[in-house]
């Protein structure tokens, strides 16, 4: 199957192979020629499957792609504990070290055994709270070197200050960046900083000069999950 053609359920059910650890799920689509690109994606549900069928239609070039499921949302992708920022929310317990000690050990090692070859680069990719975890991997690790974070929640308290004021592990190649146009239009006095935070942290790495962009997409944070997660890892597959 090469990058372009049309991608059927059926199709995508031949391709993927699966495992669980710790109680995660880990989809993984290889790429059908070696050593190409693996781009990591933490997902809230699911969403593999379609971001995968996308991107299918969308990148120039072979890839691979590894989904991350059944995640503890508010804990493994938060950097740091925080309470709930809203009447109904949940709080964030901060388990994002915990979580990427997972990702690196076991999730990683496991899941490039099922990919052809070596990877030419390792890429990492999430959406919300998962786009937020994207950035802050680049602090505790040095395995990715390219970033995603589409709709990410760069709102979060201090993390602005966070990026500002330490030191990357690893320089990333190229990092995406982008949001809905009616995100910061709240007024929930967190979330309405996301757009003044998202680009400000987006100058403070093109000033690095690092490879970066900021895409500002129609609609609010839920407009078309999968196919801004699609557009962002094609940009970062693109480079």
């Amino acid at each position: 199957m090469r990058t372009g053609d049309s991608v059927t359920e059926q199709d995508i059910a031949c391709v993927k192979r699966q495992f669980m650890t710790a109680g995660k799920k880990i989809s993984v689509y290889p790429s059908a020629a070696p050593d190409m690109p693996v781009m990591y994606l933490n997902t809230f549900s699911e969403e593999g499957d379609h971001v995968y069928q996308l991107l299918r239609n969308l990148a120039r070039s072979d890839f691979s792609l590894v989904a991350i499921s059944n995640l503890a949302w508010n804990h493994d992708m938060a950097p740091w504990g925080i309470p709930p920022i809203s009447k109904g929310d949940m709080a964030c317990t901060g388990g994002a070290d915990e979580y990427l000690e997972l990702l690196v050990q076991e999730i990683v090692p496991r899941a490039e055994e099922l990919v052809p070859g070596k990877p030419a680069w390792r890429g990492l990719a999430g959406y919300s709270l998962a786009g937020l975890f994207a950035v802050y991997a680049v602090y505790r690790t040095d395995i990715f070197s390219r970033i995603g974070s589409m709709s990410g929640s760069l709102w979060f308290p201090d993390f602005r200050e966070y990026v500002f004021g330490h030191e990357m592990e690893c320089r990333p190649e190229a990092m995406y960046f982008s949001l809905g146009d009616k995100e910061c239009k709240t007024r929930n006095p967190f979330l309405k900083t996301v757009q003044d935070n998202t680009e400000a942290i987006r100058d403070f790495y093109a000033k690095a000069g690092i490879d970066t962009v900021f895409q500002l997409n129609s609609g609010g944070h839920f407009k078309e999950t999968d196919g801004r997660m699609a557009a962002g890892i094609a940009w970062l597959l693109g480079k």
